[in-house]
């Protein structure tokens, strides 16, 4: 994936596609939250309409109160001639004072249609007693009522009222838009049953409570019912539902405990709704409110719309920004790319046209700058790691000898002594080729020389450790011309008598060896002396010269430095001829040394490079 499609797509995850989410979660949070607060306002608007309502009833209660109290439902029962208890035929002049009082009440009370009274006196006439009549209104015979399940339940009430709404008794009530109150009428001397009274109240309240909340809680697109338990819409504030029922427009239950409250979304009449559903306390009602989703998400869907727009001009305006800018800036990155990996082949002369005249411009500069002085400091560099690579074949080479030669002095001087003049001149002969050997400026020499330079030392080894240790030498003709570091055996033997036979009940037995495999040859110096644990060998190879030098001076004062000439050997041969030759120690304790060394194979004139 290149960096155009990078850049791109970087775009897109992190601030397209975390917008759009953001949108989405703050679309459904708006929407829970217009829910919510939908249902809060719509429970408090039921909640007023209930107060409301049982206000209403409350005071018509008061008014039939009223008159069972000052008797006038008790002398309309007892009278003799029920046809002249209607208030409102009679002559206001002929009614006692209680009767012209409650008459005045009546009339003060607009939304009052109609009020009779059943008598329950035995021999009383089945004809009901009319004693409010504002229209004409066929009354149900008292015979048929005391048929119908609500007799039995309003003489359960004790005197208690009792409210039919509109379409819950269409055979006692009519069919118009009225709640009835129906209640026990008592002979109040000695509480004796003596007719039910029916009061027919008009629907206007109730419209002018609906009306009244509607304005001054914005609701105009809601819908208010009034439902009963078995799911009946008793009245409709746009009358247009009255009498059906609920099920056929929501499909579900309503149903709520009294007094209790629920809102839930649901389809009402074929369109997404909220439905809201509070059951009135003391009656067996439900108080229902429908409000259309698209009215309560209109604005949300505005905002989601835009929402839509902003999204697809960020993303147009994203792709016309990669089409156009950006392309340049990736074109260029990738030449300089191209270019930086031509550096890395090796070619730093590799420069990048300089042009156009913005930051991208100081790009090109700053990448031709730096590969200059790249090339200049890798020149730098080579220069001083060559130097750095002679001084330390200098070093490792004179760490080397003096010790040597040191203890040799010591022993010439001691056969000097006891007068061992033999000795002493075979001793100042291998001394002086060792001597001669080592200060020849050449680094490397034919093999046949380094051997001779071996045998002097180990000659000199066997007059100091007389009986310690014999040794062989085994290099096939073929090899002798080959060349070799100088002084490179020498270390290695040096390893095996001063650590491997040191302290044995034996005689340590030393071979040198050598064969010719492909493009190098390989010697091998195997002994059998003690051999060396894992910790000893790698303390061996991984010590400095320093710290090995401050080791042996602590645990073995004025004695040869032991253990140094592995490591010496070891970078003298990686740092002429590479890591892919040097050193291979093989030993375990009491199993001796096996060092097999590996070299190129080359005599004197062939061409090679180290």
């Amino acid at each position: 994936m290149n960096l155009r499609i990078k850049l791109f797509t970087a775009f897109l995850s992190l601030v397209i596609i975390p917008l759009f989410i953001v949108g989405i979660i703050t679309f459904f949070a708006i929407f829970h939250y217009i829910e919510t607060k939908y249902s809060d306002q719509a429970e408090y608007a039921l909640k007023s309409i209930s107060y409301s309502i049982t206000g209403v009833f409350e005071e018509m209660d008061k008014v039939t109160d009223d008159g069972i109290a000052k008797g006038v439902f008790q002398m309309a029962l007892n009278s003799g001639n029920p046809d002249n208890q209607n208030l409102t035929a009679k002559d206001q002049l002929s009614l006692n004072a209680n009767q012209r009082n409650f008459r005045s009440l009546l009339y003060n009370h607009p939304s009052i249609d109609y009020a009779f009274l059943y008598n329950l006196k035995e021999g009383a006439q089945d004809k009901p007693i009319s004693i409010f009549n504002k229209e004409d209104f066929k009354m149900l015979p008292f015979e048929k009522f005391k048929q119908e399940p609500l007799y039995q339940e309003v003489l359960n009430l004790k005197g208690q009222s009792k409210w039919i709404a509109p379409h819950e008794y269409p055979e006692l009530t009519g069919s118009e838009q009225v709640f009835t109150q129906i209640r026990l009428i008592k002979e109040l001397s000695y509480l004796q049953n003596v007719g039910i009274l029916i009061v027919q109240v008009k629907n206007w309240e109730f419209e002018d409570i609906f009306k009244n909340l509607q304005q001054r809680n914005h609701l105009k697109d809601t819908r208010f019912l009034l439902v009963n338990d078995e799911g009946m819409i008793l009245y409709d504030y746009q009358n247009k539902l009255d009498g059906h029922p609920m099920s056929e427009y929501t499909g579900k239950s309503i149903a709520a405990a009294k007094g209790s409250y629920k809102s839930f979304k649901a389809r009402f009449d074929g369109k997404e709704s909220v439905v809201s559903v509070y059951h009135l306390q003391d009656y067996s009602w439900s108080l229902v409110s429908v409000t259309s989703w698209d009215y309560l998400s209109r604005e949300v869907m505005t905002f989601a719309a835009w929402f839509m727009v902003i999204l697809g001009i960020c993303v147009l305006t994203a792709m016309l920004f990669n089409a156009f800018f950006m392309n340049r800036i990736t074109g260029t990155i990738g030449i300089i790319v191209r270019f930086m990996r031509k550096v890395e082949d090796g070619d730093l002369n590799a420069r990048v046209e300089e042009k156009g005249n913005d930051e991208l411009l100081l790009l090109l500069q700053g990448f031709n700058n730096l590969t200059e002085k790249i090339g200049g400091l890798l020149e730098e560099v080579k220069a001083e790691q060559q130097q750095k690579a002679k001084a330390e074949l200098r070093v490792l080479q004179a760490q080397i000898k003096p010790h040597f030669l040191f203890n040799t002095l010591e022993l010439i001087n001691g056969l000097a002594v006891q007068n061992e003049g033999r000795k002493v001149s075979e001793m100042v002969l291998r001394l002086g080729n060792i001597l001669r050997i080592s200060i020849q400026d050449r680094e490397e020499i034919p093999l046949w020389l380094e051997l001779e330079h071996l045998t002097s030392y180990l000659e000199i080894q066997k007059y100091r450790w007389d009986d310690l240790f014999d040794y062989t030498i085994d290099i096939p003709e073929e090899m002798l011309n080959y060349q070799v570091l100088k002084l490179m055996l020498q270390p290695l033997v040096e390893n095996s008598i001063q650590h491997g036979f040191e302290g044995i009940p034996y005689k340590g037995e030393l071979r040198i060896s050598g064969r010719v495999e492909e493009d190098r040859i390989l010697l091998r110096i195997e002994d059998n002396g003690t051999g060396m644990t894992e910790a000893e060998l790698l303390s061996n190879l991984n010590l400095d010269a320093e710290s090995n030098e401050q080791q042996m001076q602590t645990y073995y004062p004025g004695e040869e430095r032991r253990g140094i000439g592995l490591r010496n050997v070891a970078d003298r041969i990686r740092l002429q001829y590479g890591k892919d030759y040097g050193l291979f120690i093989c030993t375990a304790p009491g199993m001796g040394v096996a060092i097999q060394c590996i070299l190129p194979k080359y005599e004197l004139g062939d061409p090679h490079e180290a």
